[in-house]
């Protein structure tokens, strides 16, 4: 599993036993932090049947977790779907923001994305969620608007020599790198 580790937390990819670390992270974001997570209102059983739901299948889940063991921040990458790209998500717990957390689960997420060989990324948020728009922009997202929300989408660079491990030795080397 990827870890990366300084002298504020460590990031590594959850799995199954971790599903609680998860949800509990995600239900102690303040309601603006759910609106903005989830692009509308999201209640207690939402959280907790779509944290489940991350479990179950195929979407991979990195957490930065707190010298305390608490995940404060979190970033999920879904597997592509028919004529879709993949589709990645954030959040960081309010007392953790601009910290660097973002950034650093972004970079991760990407690299395991260019090692499951996807193309593409897409990242949906409000209008008014403008610190995540900025975070995307960062790693190169197109935006486009509709309505009230917003889609970027990332193209990723093709690697034409990539293994395809679950666990990527790259992304453990980038873990060990951050």
């Amino acid at each position: 599993m990827a870890r990366a580790s300084n002298a504020l937390g460590t990031i590594r990819e959850l799995s199954g036993p971790d599903a609680t670390w998860h949800r509990d992270h995600l239900l102690r974001l303040d309601p603006q932090g759910r609106r903005e997570r989830f692009n509308g209102v999201a209640d207690d059983r939402f959280i907790t049947a779509y944290s489940a739901r991350c479990f179950a299948g195929r979407t991979r889940v990195f957490a930065w977790i707190d010298q305390g063991g608490t995940v404060r921040g979190t970033a999920e990458l879904h597997p592509p779907a028919a004529d879709h790209p993949a589709d990645i998500a954030f959040s960081v717990e309010p007392d953790f923001r601009n910290g660097g957390i973002g950034s650093a689960l972004f970079e991760t997420v990407m690299v395991a994305a260019r090692y499951s060989r996807f193309p593409e990324l897409r990242i949906t948020s409000t209008a008014g969620n403008r610190a995540m728009r900025a975070l995307a922009r960062k790693f190169g997202a197109r935006f486009t608007f509709e309505g009230g929300d917003v889609t970027g989408l990332l193209t990723l660079p093709v690697e034409k020599a990539l293994a395809v491990p679950r666990h990527h030795r790259e992304a453990d080397e980038h873990a060990v790198a951050l």
